[in-house]
């Protein structure tokens, strides 16, 4: 590590993505760290680096949005506890592209006339006739042009911009070039005059299910699909401190399949581990495509401690044992709010765990734990619902002690029987 100056200490921070859960973590992820981290102002950073839906929280906290008013915007959006104006509603994102649909319909009458013509005259196999049709097929389901719009909506609003020109710090919003696959780091020079709103659309736009977004007549996708955080942007340039935050990890289902008997606050289904196997197909190609992605950020991460030994790096990532982000309905209003509060206290959790090396880390760059609000348990993201009364706190612990006991029997009956 350098020596230290009179300089006050480079940080950067790089976001990956994760969609809508990603955004869900990261900003619940961003509040814990806001309290329990004296020395650091998360919207005064020396660069910010987003990929996908993290290229969303770096241009709002790029923006003088802090973590809490991404949390009322993205989490706590109904209108009784905020300002309408600055809500972005995950429900925008499940718009169907119907432009998509009727572009790609316009071409189909063609297209079934060529491929019955090499079927039938041109004598090809009836799959190869087929792969005529390919090109009718629409590119992405849903709409993802109102990511921009609504964006543009919120950085035009007074003390914000839109232009990563004038910004008064770093933005890197990556995407990827989808005819050279190339990923670009929009926000650097060269890449500046976009708008900030188009390139987190282009950064976020995964294959399948957003249509590719055209910039300056070339069509971008998700950054991720080179790089999981592309951290280097920032690294490359000279920072002290690189703080990174990944969403999504596999999950490791061996836990003991046993719920904790006594433990409070879930109910007792929820400390089930599920096996992956169990949730059919989609369950398993989100534990693939969380193994592929993680598995390139481990790789990643050894690469940037070798190549800059004098920058602290610290990766903050969910428990891979965890059940609770993975299982998750994100377009859920009620859900969301239980997922923030979960990144929240997990985030805390993992700060009261690796104190000792981290508050070394952190001393570095004149940054420490906040004790008294790391150790608060009555600290939450969200106000909590409260019992009605003594009476009826004391039935729902006596109900999830009975749950939980319920469990074990079942459990320890299942094991002892014959297998036949």
């Amino acid at each position: 590590m350098k020596l230290k100056t009179s300089r006050p200490p480079r940080i950067a921070l790089a976001l990956a993505g994760g969609g809508p859960l990603g955004a869900i973590y990261e900003i619940g992820a961003l509040c814990a760290l806001q309290e329990s981290l004296n020395g650091i102002d998360f919207t005064k950073l020396q660069h910010y680096v987003g990929v996908s839906a993290g290229g969303f929280i770096a241009a709002g906290l790029a923006n003088g949005i802090t973590p809490h008013e991404l949390c009322a915007s993205f989490i706590e959006n109904d209108s009784e506890t905020s300002d309408r104006s600055e809500t972005f509603d995950p429900s925008w994102l499940l718009e169907p592209a119907y432009g998509e649909f009727v572009r790609r319909g316009i071409m189909l009458p063609g297209l079934l006339l060529s491929a019955l013509w090499h079927f039938t005259a041109g004598r090809k196999s009836f799959i190869r006739a087929l792969e005529r049709l390919s090109p009718g097929l629409p590119t992405g389901i849903f709409s993802n042009e109102q990511i921009h719009v609504e964006l543009a909506r919120i950085y035009a609003r007074e003390g914000r911009t839109n232009d990563f020109r004038q910004l008064k710090t770093e933005l890197t919003l990556v995407a990827t070039n989808l005819d050279s696959s190339v990923a670009v780091p929009f926000g650097r020079p060269g890449w500046d005059h976009v708008p900030i709103s188009k390139a987190v659309q282009a950064s976020a736009a995964l294959p399948g299910l957003f249509p590719p977004v055209e910039i300056d007549d070339s069509y971008y996708v998700d950054g991720a699909l080179k790089k999981t955080m592309h951290a280097s942007v920032a690294l490359a340039s000279g920072v002290d401190l690189m703080l990174c935050l990944n969403p999504l990890v596999p999950f490791d289902a061996t836990a003991p399949q046993v719920a904790k008997v006594m433990r409070r606050g879930l109910p007792a289904e929820k400390h089930h581990i599920p096996r992956i196997i169990d949730g059919g197909l989609p369950a398993v190609l989100s534990q693939t495509f969380r193994s592929m992605i993680h598995s390139r950020l481990s790789l990643g991460m050894k690469h940037y401690e070798h190549l800059y030994p004098n920058t602290d790096i610290i990766l903050i990532e969910p428990d891979h044992r965890d059940p609770e982000m993975y299982l998750a309905n994100t377009f859920s209003y009620s859900q969301r709010r239980n997922l923030a509060e979960h990144a929240y206290q997990q985030t805390r959790q993992m700060l009261r765990s690796n104190k000792t090396g981290l508050s070394e880390k952190l001393r570095r760059h004149g940054i420490s734990l906040h004790h008294e609000s790391l150790d608060d348990p009555k600290r939450h993201l969200s106000a909590p619902a409260k019992p009605a009364s003594q009476v009826g706190r004391a039935i729902a612990n006596l109900q999830e002690i009975m749950d939980d006991l319920g469990h074990v029997v079942r459990s320890a009956a299942h094991k002892s029987s014959p297998s036949w």
